[in-house]
């Protein structure tokens, strides 16, 4: 019986993974070592009773209490708090889903990856803040880093059976988000309710804001460099409306090959859930005649400043993708409360970027955690600072 953990089992990328499981045969099939969630409490304890997981761990310690409470008589171990959910990682585990969003889920990656475990890997900003270093742990322990993302999964499928010396190019498609038809001039005054109208995925509130503003394809620009170890020049972005071509590779013959499907998460997660193999999977079919047309056009930089700032991060590479990483969570975070608009994330991100020019440092790929989660923080706080005077700025235009 396989052992497994779900890291961030109550947002969607952990939903749809326990629904995989739970298709699979739950409990009776896999022996769940460690759930962890955020504030749905009812849900995650739901899971761990379902599941009969080992523990079940809630990211905010005041939580605890009721998630004692909920899982009174069920057996199943309660926990709480960033460290307990890093412990909940040291549990051996087969194949660990890390689809913690953001920077949280750093450390419990490297914890499940000393393990030789399966790292099914839905947390980009891992290989965004510290690929080098999750690269390195993988080697060293035998290890597995299986991508979940369904753009890096795509990739990963067409790159089965070939040569990464013969990869000429590789194409991330992206919907463009909610705003993608808005007129540029419109942009700054879009709301958060604007910027989670996706047109085609369902997704949680931050990716999906992430994913209008083009963060989101901004941090895969940067994932794909670190996992594949391709060239930035290499890496192309398109619009692609229709979100049905998840990603392209390009071979020195002129050949692509694309993955199509369904937007469905469960496709990627399915996919790492299932290798080597390929298992049925309840994701809707493609009828190409139907489908008719798949468009596609260049992304606006004007409108999509992360993609420049993207590029900016990989030719610094080092710690430059944790201090972009980090002030992009403090900009939306201030995004979300309404505290700046949407234009000004990329500038608080620029100007974070600028501040911290000398603690980047000079692009070693030679990194600690300890420095990670250094310029994390200090990343942090110059974002605060600078989405302050913004926010002072519009209430003073106000």
């Amino acid at each position: 019986m396989r052992s497994l953990s779900i890291f961030g089992a109550t947002g969607s990328v952990g939903e749809q993974t326990v629904d995989l499981i739970r298709r699979a045969g739950g409990a009776r099939a896999f022996r769940v070592k460690a759930l962890t969630g955020g504030r749905n409490i009812a849900r995650l304890a739901e899971m761990a009773r379902e599941l009969r997981a080992e523990v079940a761990v809630c990211a905010e310690p005041s939580g605890l209490a009721e998630l004692r409470e909920r899982l009174a008589g069920s057996g199943v171990e309660a926990a709480a708090g960033p460290e307990a959910i890093a412990e909940a990682a040291d549990r051996p585990a087969d194949w660990v889903m890390s689809a913690i969003v953001g920077a949280a889920g750093l450390v419990p990656g490297i914890r499940a990856l000393r393990h030789g475990s399966v790292l099914a890997l839905a947390n980009k900003e891992s290989l965004v803040t510290a690929g080098p270093l999750l690269m390195a742990e993988a080697a060293a322990h035998g290890a597995r880093i299986l991508p979940v993302d369904s753009e890096h999964s795509a990739i990963f499928q067409a790159l089965v059976g070939e040569d990464i010396a013969a990869v000429e190019r590789i194409i991330l498609t992206a919907s463009g988000g909610a705003l993608r038809d808005w007129p540029l001039e419109a942009l700054a005054r879009a709301t958060v309710t604007d910027a989670l109208a996706h047109p085609n995925w369902a997704m949680g509130q931050r990716i999906t804001i992430d994913s209008a503003s083009m963060f989101n394809k901004a941090l895969e620009v940067i994932e794909t460099r670190e996992f594949f170890g391709v060239a930035p020049e290499q890496i192309e972005v398109i619009i692609h409306p229709e979100s049905l071509i998840h990603s392209m590779v390009g071979y020195r013959d002129g050949a692509i090959m694309a993955h199509l499907g369904a937007p469905d998460m469960r496709h990627s997660i399915g996919y790492a859930l299932n290798w080597p193999d390929r298992s049925h999977l309840p994701v809707a079919r493609l009828d190409l005649a139907q489908v008719a047309t798949l468009t596609f056009r260049a992304p606006d930089e004007a409108r999509y400043p992360a993609l420049r700032l993207a590029r900016e991060v990989m030719a610094r590479r080092g710690l430059a993708g944790a201090a972009f990483n980090a002030a992009k969570e403090v900009a939306l975070d201030r995004f979300l409360a309404g505290q700046i608009g949407f234009m000004d994330m990329a500038s608080v991100v620029e100007a974070t970027l600028e501040a911290l020019d000398d603690a980047i440092g000079n692009g070693s790929t030679v990194m600690a955690l300890e420095d990670v989660q250094s310029v994390d923080h200090l990343a942090r706080v110059r974002a605060a600072e600078r989405a302050d005077i913004v926010a002072r700025g519009r209430a003073g235009a106000g």
